[in-house]
């Protein structure tokens, strides 16, 4: 379960860098700029999405796993 927490912990923080980065270095206009920032927010909430279902997937199959019979 640790490690699960530090990575989305990893992500969410990359992905507040990446945004303050972009909006310091960005030489789009503020409309443009916002719309690259919801597709950029948008990804990483997709992203973030698909990794904990996967996590979540392989934590039911191994707790299935657990509590057959053979116990793995």
């Amino acid at each position: 379960m640790s490690r699960a927490s530090s990575f989305l912990q990893g992500v969410l923080f990359g992905a507040m860098i990446g945004a303050a980065l972009a909006i310091l270095l960005a030489p789009s206009s503020g409309g443009d700029l916002r719309r690259d920032m919801q597709s950029r927010a948008d990804k990483i909430r997709s992203d973030v999405e698909e990794a904990a279902a996967q996590r979540r997937a392989e934590l039911e199959q191994r707790l299935a796993q657990l509590r057959s019979p053979q116990g793995g």
